[in-house]
């Protein structure tokens, strides 16, 4: 055998026992006389102590070639560390070797395989198999792994079913570009990579299987951030003959399970806010509510001066910022140029401190007496100490631009712990949003969501009012979950096509096979679907997916460790009747 033990294993109880260890060798220090080895496995480390007293002059120089991360083998005994170390578990004991076998040399690795490592990001993503080997990245893996384990538990013992659905399906339109897959034997023709199983889950729920789950694989061929990948995973869920009450319920669950068993932390309370309540508060729909700053709309008590950049703007907000009265001029002006970058877009910001003996000092004094400052303070709810930082300008793009300025003095001010974990449901969201450039309306979550209850008529009428029964789950300013009650009968599904501008043959050549089902007894259904990977990141208290993923893509959707996507060469193409041809 390779190994009786683990390296990280070992303790003051095994002491005088023989061992056979196998691992990478993770450092060698040479002091002549001796020399040690630490030895690493996905375990843990190991000392090897090689002594001139007690090993062989060929076994002693033997090891004194070792080279960093060459796979080695060992036989000896454990003994009593000399010079104990308290940081690793291993740290009472020692194996003084008597046997190396050397299972593979390694290359010098282009970064070290430590903790801190002086290997930057792109060249760690090229040698990503190096990586892992690392404690942080093995280490989330391993997290990753529990978090999965936990899920599929809850789950299970709550009686849902894990069933697995193609890959290799059709191409229908849900809002991301599609991955498209050329058919071989069907020429011309096209598979997509599935953005989503939704149709699929809606159709087990017509197949009888009540309560289906699946941690699966999506793909959408979209513009790439941090938080984003062409490729992710997620826990897919469907309940039917539910309700929306039901199913938040069920995943209230699953998350207070995780937080409990995964993190020690016990959650009782999941506030509920709709949409608009979350806009017009914190300007976004999935707020951070694990601090305040919430936003107070000025325009009823700054619009009435001469001041004309707040006369004419649809929206005047503020928020208070705790503590930030003291800020110096320098660092105000500092954060009007951090909301002038193009990123946040905001032409300027007016700022309020209000001074502790209750007086306030402004950037508009000359239009503002101290009378109106303190009714901008009342509606943004400051105290003294406190900054109003104020923002104008059209409704959407403003909340939008004071949204991402809270979270950036959340962050500066220490306010977006990450041990801290402030769950939180958003409901009522619109049914549809309507695309300015083409005046026409598309589903705001997918075609498949049901309107409210009463509401089905107003589609005529009012389409932009219709309230959906949908539902996000969002976690420390991150949606982590969202899902909807469905459509579940032909003549509904019929009318949302129309509004979507789908005509009749557009709706069947796209979903028939949807509408063809729910024909034969579709029951109520609806489900949620959880994004694992942001999941995993936030529970492990960190900000990128990228780092919970064994094998990403950059920012460019490359994976440079195997450089994908390649070319072809031209007899796949031929096999595939695919000609390549480039836009000049």
């Amino acid at each position: 055998m390779y190994r009786s033990n683990t390296c990280g294993a070992l303790r003051a109880s095994d002491i005088g026992s023989e061992v056979i260890l196998s691992g990478w060798v993770h450092k060698v220090r040479d002091k002549g006389f001796v020399a040690w080895v630490d030895l690493r496995d996905r375990y843990g480390i190991v000392q090897l102590v090689f002594d001139e007293e007690r090993t062989s002059n060929e076994l002693m120089e033997k090891a004194r070639e070792l080279g960093r991360e060459t796979v080695i083998q060992v036989k000896g005994e454990v003994i009593e560390r000399a010079s104990k170390n308290p940081n690793i578990p291993t740290g009472d004991i020692e194996v003084l070797v008597k046997e190396l076998n050397i299972l593979n040399v390694s290359k010098l690795p282009p970064f070290t395989i430590e903790d801190e490592t002086d290997g930057g990001e792109d060249i760690r993503m090229k040698y990503r198999y190096l990586d892992i080997r690392r404690n942080p990245v093995k280490n989330n893996l391993i997290f990753r792994h529990k978090v999965s384990m936990e899920v599929r538990k809850y789950l299970s013992d709550q009686g849902f079913i894990d069933v697995e659905t193609p890959y290799l399906i059709k191409s229908t339109p849900e809002g991301a570009r599609d991955f498209l897959v050329p058919s071989r034997m069907n020429e011309g023709q096209f598979y997509a990579l599935p953005q989503s199983p939704q149709t699929f889950k809606q159709l087990l729920m017509v197949g009888g299987m009540d309560k289906y789950f699946q941690i699966v694989k999506c793909f959408r061929d979209e513009d790439l951030r941090a938080d984003r990948q062409p490729e992710f995973t997620q826990i897919d869920c469907e309940m039917a003959f539910v309700e929306q009450e039901d199913i938040l319920n069920t995943f209230e669950g699953l998350t207070k399970h995780l937080l409990k068993e995964i993190k020690g932390v016990e959650v009782d309370e999941f506030p509920r806010m709709t949409f608009d309540d979350a806009m017009r508060l914190y300007g976004n729909d999935k707020p951070d509510i694990r601090f305040g700053m919430q936003f107070g709309e000025l325009n009823e008590v700054a619009q009435h001066k001469d001041f004309g950049v707040f006369n004419s703007a649809e929206l005047v907000v503020g928020i208070a910022v705790p503590g930030a009265a003291e800020y110096t001029r320098k660092e105000i002006d500092a954060l009007i140029d951090w909301v002038k970058r193009p990123q946040v877009g905001a032409k300027g910001m007016v700022y309020v401190k209000c001074n502790e003996d209750g007086s306030f000092k402004s950037s508009v004094d000359k239009f503002y007496d101290q009378d109106d400052l303190a009714k901008w303070a009342e509606v943004t709810g400051a105290e003294a100490g406190d900054l109003i930082c104020v923002l104008s300008g059209a409704i959407n793009q403003t909340r939008a631009q004071l949204s991402a300025l809270r979270m950036e003095l959340a962050t500066r001010l220490g306010l977006r712990k990450s041990d801290e974990f402030a769950p939180l449901w958003v409901i009522d969201f619109p049914l549809l949003e309507l695309d300015e450039e083409t005046g026409n309306y598309h589903p705001m979550h997918h075609p498949f969501t049901s309107p409210k209850p009463g509401q089905l008529e107003l589609l005529e009428s009012d389409p932009g009012a219709v309230k959906a029964n949908a539902y996000d789950l969002v976690l420390n300013g991150n949606e982590i979950g969202g899902g909807s009650i469905r459509i579940h009968d032909k003549e509904t599904q019929a009318t949302m096509f129309k509004h979507l501008g789908f005509t009749p043959e557009e709706a069947k050549s796209q979903f028939g096979f949807l509408m063809d089902a729910f024909q034969y007894g579709a029951p109520p259904h609806g489900g949620i679907a959880f994004g694992l990977d942001r999941l995993v990141s936030i529970l492990g208290g960190q900000e990128t997916i990228r780092d919970f993923i064994a094998f990403p893509k950059n920012n460019s959707g490359r994976d440079v460790m195997i450089d994908a996507p390649a070319n072809i060469d031209q007899a796949q193409l031929d096999e595939l009747h695919l000609k390549v041809t480039f836009k000049s």
